[in-house]
């Protein structure tokens, strides 16, 4: 990803839903992971990967 700098006027400033409108699925995509790799290494206990949850249900059949 190429970082990119850019200076402006807050009357001139666009929104950050213009911004990530302009970028194609992938690079939003990355952007995430990214942001999810980040935050892993940030916090010490926090587990890669997704969290599972599962619940039981249990009917009666009638």
């Amino acid at each position: 990803m190429e970082k990119v700098l850019k200076i402006v006027s807050l009357k001139d400033k666009s929104t950050d839903f213009e911004y990530w409108s302009s970028k194609t699925p992938v690079e939003r995509l990355d952007a995430i992971e990214l942001l999810r790799s980040q935050y892993i290494k940030f916090k010490k206990d926090v587990q890669p990967g997704l969290q599972r949850v599962c619940t039981i249900i249990n009917r009666n059949e009638g």
